[in-house]
């Protein structure tokens, strides 16, 4: 059952994973799950694949139903039925999701000890109405009301914050209160990193309060005052519990699907696996976002969650990687369509300077190089803050009015990995990408990484204006392609020339060839690796255009029940399983294509700088902001961050001005 039902979500669609079973019988599934309970034993194969495969509501509706036609609780007599993390699961997914919720709060707080990390949890994470909604049902189920159980069992400012939770008066999502945006920064900043000790109470009344949207902008504005996040004050700034619990606030601020993802990965790491907080999660979330949880899962952790759920829970594996939470391929259907349907407005780091001339900046690189000694900071300050076009101006300039080549200057004057950054900074983007490519199959080893890189992710007048420039001056004497056929062989060869060639189509999906495009690898597992194989992929997503790609890759899954990515990942190898992977990558997200390369580049010992350099001024111009942000959102951590850490001196100066903002 393929789901395409989506709700707005911050610029892009919250994919929803459990949805109504179709030709519904409230009274035929209370049959079968009276017959399933009837005599000695019960069959937890069919309770299992019938539950798990309804919506929550018509759970409800067959609950209603068992009791018209037995006259008995259905609820009560599965527990009495199943028992252990079983009896835990199915039992909870009979519940509503205010009651659900209910229960674990009431076991969070009842017996001797109090856990801390469901309350916060559940409270973060709520909207307004479902914390009214689990107030109400609390009161129902249990008599009490919630609130002042929980002032009974917690304390301090971890309690206030709770209780101000408990209310459910956030502000609405679209409520934005500009003309508090930057006090409410200068208040949080003001209470904490500005001042000896905290007041805590502020911190409470604006996390607390304030709506999402507003809490966003407010966040942004934080970072450009105290030049660090808001993350990282509270936890130099707060303590204990009450961190923890202003953590995951702002965790749910900015994206809830990773917030989740972030708990179940660390449910299920290391020795054993708390079943109680995967059961919670994977039950609450399953008709809302467990799709974005998954690919949330997935970009930060590179593993996916279904696999993940195999290895640590053997007694959840066939309820919640089964049939309660549909395989991968539905996944992968919606991620694609996600990415078929989401408009990306691509934006740069470097844009073109304000007041330019460049008669004066030849002039000030002249005195910058002159005599004994070199005036980096002036070399830097000028080339980095300049468009690639005005970078051409200025060398037309210094040639003009000095009589000299600014680029055979510059390469005497710096040295190491600032000049090969400055050095690519003053070519045009063709002379760049034809020197990469050259450098990549120079010497006694071949760089296939960049040659993927690069072919997989120009246009095909960026092709096709780098193999011009590939043939130009002193840069070699044969073809582009000629070098490639030279330095590669086999499948990987007959990739990168038809890469080479410049002709992808252009435009749109045309949807009249989606289907047949899509059925051109259905005999994968038998032909792998074949030519045959070979021949199929090539001729899709070699010359296809993204947005039919994108079309296409969508309804493979459809036609096999299999995920691209996952099946050139087990069917295919070495540098023809890399580059078919970046071609599928890149279609479905460049930006974060990149952002990964990035990370690759400087994670581990050691630094690829050639790998950085080579990104850092390809995409400047581009989509390098949309790359910063992609890599904020995967790795946790800023590119900014990344770079500062991983490099030096001049060379780290350059990088952090291409890079443009700390995130």
């Amino acid at each position: 059952m393929w789901d395409t039902e989506s709700k707005p979500l911050k610029g892009r669609t919250l994919s929803l994973q459990v949805t109504d079973f179709p030709n519904f019988n409230a009274s035929s599934d209370a049959e079968t799950l009276y017959n399933a309970m009837k005599g000695f034993g019960s069959d937890k194969e069919a309770i299992l694949d019938l539950i798990t495969s309804r919506s929550n509501a018509q759970r409800q509706e067959i609950r209603s139903a068992y009791k018209s036609l037995y006259g008995k609780d259905l609820i009560e007599d599965l527990k009495y039925e199943l028992t252990g993390k079983f009896e835990r699961l199915i039992v909870s997914l009979m519940r509503l999701p205010a009651y659900h919720d209910a229960k674990e709060i009431k076991d969070a707080i009842k017996g001797g000890g109090t856990d801390e990390k469901c309350l916060i949890e559940i409270l973060a994470s709520r909207t307004n109405e479902q914390i009214h909604s689990l107030v109400a049902a609390y009161k129902d189920a249990y008599g009490r009301e919630i609130e002042e159980d929980i002032i009974g069992d917690t304390s301090g400012h971890f309690k206030k914050m709770l209780v101000v939770l408990l209310q459910g008066t956030r502000d609405d999502d679209n409520v934005v209160h500009t003309d508090l945006v930057e006090e409410d920064a200068q208040l949080l900043y003001a209470a904490g990193e500005e001042q000896w000790g905290t007041d805590e109470a502020i911190f409470i009344m604006v996390l607390g309060n304030r709506s999402v949207t507003h809490l966003q902008l407010v966040f942004d504005e934080y970072q450009k005052i105290a030049e660090k996040s808001i993350e990282d004050s509270i936890k130099s700034e707060l303590s204990g519990d009450f961190e923890r619990l202003m953590l995951a606030v702002v965790q749910c601020i900015r994206s809830r699907p990773m917030f989740f993802a972030k708990h179940l990965y660390k449910s299920m790491k290391g020795l054993g696996t708390a079943d109680n907080t995967l059961i919670r999660i994977m039950i609450s979330r399953s008709e809302i976002d467990m799709l974005d949880i998954r690919e949330c899962f997935r970009l930060r952790y590179e593993k996916s969650l279904y696999t993940m759920i195999q290895v640590p829970s053997s007694m959840l594996k066939p309820c919640i990687a089964g049939e309660f939470f549909p395989e991968a391929a539905q996944i992968a259907y919606k991620m694609w369509e996600i990415s078929a349907m989401t408009k990306v407005q691509l934006r740069g780091t470097i844009v073109p300077y304000a007041d330019f001339d460049p008669a004066s900046d030849a002039q000030d690189l002249r005195k910058a190089m002159k005599g004994f000694g070199t005036d980096e900071d002036t070399i830097i300050n000028i080339i980095a803050r300049r468009s690639n076009a005005q970078r051409q101006d200025i060398r037309q300039a210094f040639k003009s009015l000095l009589g000299r080549d600014l680029m055979a200057d510059l390469k005497s004057e710096l040295s190491k990995n600032l000049c090969r950054l400055i050095m690519g900074l003053m070519m045009t983007p063709a002379e760049f990408d034809a020197k990469m490519m050259k450098k990549a199959m120079e010497g006694a080893g071949t760089d296939e990484h960049a040659l993927i890189e690069i072919l997989v992710t120009r246009s095909n007048e960026e092709i096709q204006a780098m193999c011009t420039a590939y043939l130009k001056g002193e840069m070699t004497a044969k073809s582009l392609e000629d070098a490639i056929r030279s330095d590669t062989s086999g499948h990987f060869c007959r990739i990168l020339v038809s890469l080479a060639q410049g002709a992808r189509k252009e435009g749109p999906a045309d949807m009249t060839r989606v289907a047949e495009d899509a059925q051109v690898s259905e005999t994968l597992p038998q032909t792998a690796n074949s030519d045959e194989m070979i021949d199929n992929f090539m001729s899709v997503l070699c010359a296809r255009s993204f947005p039919h790609l994108r079309r296409v890759l969508q309804e493979f899954v459809k036609c096999t029940n299999k995920d691209i990515e996952q099946i050139i990942k087990k069917e295919l190898s070495g540098d023809v399983k890399n580059v078919f992977y970046a071609i599928v990558c890149s279609v479905k997200n460049q930006p974060s294509y990149f952002a990964d390369r990035l990370y690759k580049a400087m994670k581990g010992l050691g630094t690829d700088d050639r790998a950085l350099i080579r990104i850092m001024v390809s995409r400047s111009e581009i989509d390098l902001f949309n790359i910063r942000k992609e890599f904020k959102e995967t790795h946790d951590a800023s590119l900014h961050e990344f770079i500062q850490g991983d490099t030096s001196g001049d060379y780290r100066k350059t990088l952090l001005m291409l890079c443009g903002g700390e995130d």
